[in-house]
């Protein structure tokens, strides 16, 4: 039988399908600008090399896999610099799908720093032999790919797999001690809430593409704007989407993976989690709601709020109840997304540009301060656990007397934490209550009194950690010395540095929060 007795042996025969041909071969060609995009291209060879390298190398030199993935980070810093040097141009590409602009380089510098100083903390493991390097290294690389891809996604595919591409080497990082029964039972349950919000917020994008027949932010912004966004399937859409990423930001009551995988992963892998993974979901939900859900406040404003205050609230009152030091920064992570949760709910308020750019730098600017100073004391858990091989918090007893230095260091990061000045924390706090009150709504100030709370609540258990290092005594009168690691030292030195300067100096930090604006996109 040939194709000519089917009938279809000339496209003449079917114009619908010789037309469908001719437009695609008239399609212009995808746009490319290779320097905007050199960020993603230098982790994406470094990815290659990283696996070369693995492959020849024998087994007394994997510890050159992390060193490829230390430089590799480092150079991939170099296009973000130059990008930003260029002035504030916004550079859309793939028909604005993915878009390079002040806001995701800012975002950009702050996953692949993060996650060189957590390539950092794991040095020490790796150089205990507990890990392969070369596959724990690449993990993590594919993991800041994908969230760098995330900081210029304008699309809802784009968002998606990015989320993917960040998500599941984190669910395999997580268990990453394979003989450890509270490490896969942190990947489990990881991975099953993972995969159930990864369900749910993919069933709310088909419903929003389904309304608006379109996947682009900026279009669905438009779409979704006017009267004809009122429809409940598109409030449905927004609810389920949002929801999703409030499992990935580890928002009450979607929190509940969030404690046991901090405490069964190892203690890098949490610090990357709660720093970097959580910053992504945060990037993603600054996509989503300025630009693609901006005019639909009356369906995400309430459910911020609630959110919000229940993320605070429950994450420092369990908090309070924490005698490990790793679980305790967990619930206080989940706590201090609870505070970031708090510009979403009044950044619709008067619906005015001001409000939403006060709102937007609030975010930005908490989660850069955020990330050096959670960083910052998980780096001083990990040095300290290398000698009393334990995280508890009476394991910290006396620290002053055999490790001043750490001593010092752990309480400014914690002090920073509760948003105590001079510290970078107080100016995180600060821009938050900027944003409330360019709402000034009745129910934008009883959030932030439940916020001031809450900041005070904090304080108790941040203390506390204090009162061992600097007024207990030393659990088995063991005063050995601790022993830093280089790489843990030098990561010591950033976040700390980073933490006082912030705090000192404000105002540079607060330039880098107002150019990273995405309210321009809110117009296409």
């Amino acid at each position: 039988m040939s194709l000519a007795s089917l009938g279809v042996s000339g496209l003449p025969a079917l114009p619908g399908v010789a037309a469908a041909l001719t437009a695609v071969t008239k399609l212009p060609a995808p746009y490319f600008d290779y320097h905007a995009l050199a960020p993603e291209m230098v982790l994406t060879g470094v990815l290659v090399v990283m696996l070369a390298v693995d492959l020849f190398v024998d087994e007394t030199r994997k510890y050159l896999v992390g060193t490829v993935a230390g430089l590799g980070l480092l150079g991939s810093m170099i296009p973000v610099v130059t990008l930003a040097l260029q002035g504030h141009h916004r550079r859309p590409m793939f028909g604005g799908s993915y878009v390079v602009d002040p806001f995701a380089l800012a975002m950009k510098a702050l996953f692949i720093l993060s996650g060189y100083v957590v390539i950092l903390l794991a040095t020490n493991y790796i150089e205990e032999g507990d890990y392969h390097e070369g596959e724990f290294s690449f993990l993590l690389v594919c993991a800041v790919l994908g969230m760098v891809v995330m900081a210029s996604a304008r699309d809802l595919i784009t968002i998606f797999v990015a989320l993917e591409l960040l998500s599941i080497p984190g669910y395999l990082l997580a268990g990453w001690r394979k003989r450890d029964v509270k490490s896969n039972e942190a990947m489990l349950k990881y991975y099953l809430l993972g995969v159930l919000s990864a369900g749910v917020m993919l069933y709310g994008m088909s419903l929003i593409y389904g309304f608006t027949g379109s996947t682009l932010l900026t279009d669905i912004g438009a779409r979704t704007a006017g009267s004809a966004g009122a429809h409940p399937i598109v409030t449905v859409g927004i609810l389920f989407v949002l929801i999703g990423f409030a499992f990935k930001v580890s928002a009450v009551p979607f929190h509940f993976w969030a404690p046991d995988t901090y405490e069964g992963a190892p203690t890098p892998v949490t610090a990357f989690l709660s720093v970097a993974s959580k910053a992504a979901g945060f990037v993603a939900m600054m996509e989503l709601v300025f630009i693609g859900f901006y005019g639909r406040h009356d369906v995400w404003a309430p459910l911020f709020w609630i959110l919000a205050a229940l993320t605070m609230t429950v994450g420092n009152l369990v908090a309070l109840r924490q005698t490990n030091v790793v679980r305790m920064l967990a619930y206080s992570s989940v706590a201090q997304a609870g505070y970031m949760l708090v510009p979403f709910a009044v950044a619709g308020d008067n619906l005015n540009a001001h409000t939403a750019n006060n709102a937007l730098a609030a975010v930005i600017i908490y989660l850069l301060i955020y990330g050096a100073m959670n960083l910052g004391a998980f780096a001083v858990v990990i040095a300290v656990a290398r000698k009393t091989g334990s995280a508890e918090t009476r394991s910290f007893g006396g620290l002053f007397t055999y490790a001043p230095g750490l001593t010092v260091l752990m309480t400014v990061f914690l002090f920073s934490l509760a948003g105590i000045p001079p510290l970078g924390g107080w100016f995180a706090k600060l821009v938050i209550i900027r944003a409330i009150g360019s709402s000034g709504t009745p129910a934008a100030w009883t959030l932030g009194a439940v916020l001031a709370v809450n900041s005070v609540v904090a304080l108790y258990y941040y203390a506390n950690i204090a009162r061992e290092m600097w007024m207990r005594p030393v659990p088995d009168d063991d005063r050995r010395p601790v022993r830093v690691p280089t790489p843990i030292g030098i990561a010591l030195v950033l976040t700390s540095v980073t933490t006082v300067v912030v705090g000192v100096f404000p105002n540079l930090f607060a330039h880098v929060g107002d150019l990273a604006s995405l309210t321009h996109a809110l117009g296409g």
